[in-house]
């Protein structure tokens, strides 16, 4: 089944300063890894207050993040669900270079985030590997490749990655042994040493 969601949100300066707060990005990394989900079940998952991730919640939604989900729930019991699939930064130079100070920390906030969340779900694997089954244990990667490149390669290279990536999404649907499956993507320059 396709997702009926936009694909990937494309961040400015306005959404990006609406987004960047830590609960909020967790918040949204949740919807979008797990589907929808009530403010307490949010809670509950990431270990914080009902009343906290519910403003939280309301927060995004006035900022286009996230919907109400009116198929689930009762009166009582609100559901929500990601807005997209994802998020991306078109020029992450741009808004680097902002003007406004607030908008440069709202980027900051947004990378370290999206690093510690990164950090997280590969030591959560490494924690927890042994627990898979061989062929996941196999079929699993932790590589790193150190490459020369101009600023064009580099640019061309993530957005073949992006494109490939993309192209799996859907072919794993309807196969019971399919997996919920994390890849993370690090390209940046490094100097010599």
């Amino acid at each position: 089944m396709t997702d009926p969601r936009p694909p990937i949100r494309s961040l400015d300066p306005r959404s990006l300063r609406a987004l960047a707060h830590p609960l909020r990005i967790r918040i949204l990394d949740a919807l979008q890894e797990y589907g929808p989900a009530t403010a307490s079940r949010l809670a509950d998952r990431l270990d914080e207050s009902s009343g906290a991730t519910s403003y939280h919640l309301r927060q995004l939604a006035a900022h286009g993040f996230v919907e109400e989900d009116t198929a689930r729930g009762t009166a009582r019991e609100r559901w929500w669900r990601a807005a997209q699939r994802g998020t991306r930064l078109d020029d992450l130079g741009e808004i680097d270079r902002h003007p406004d100070p607030e908008v440069r920390g709202a980027l900051s906030l947004l990378m370290h985030e999206t690093a510690t969340r990164h950090s997280r779900d590969l030591n959560t694997w490494l924690g927890t590997m042994r627990d898979w089954p061989e062929e996941w244990r196999e079929a699993s990667d932790l590589s790193s490749f150190t490459l020369r490149l101009t600023p064009e390669l580099a640019g061309e290279l993530n957005a073949r990655l992006h494109e490939l990536v993309e192209s799996y999404r859907e072919k794993a649907a309807g196969d019971e042994r399919a997996e919920r499956v994390r890849v993370h993507l690090h390209s940046f320059p490094r100097a010599e040493d």
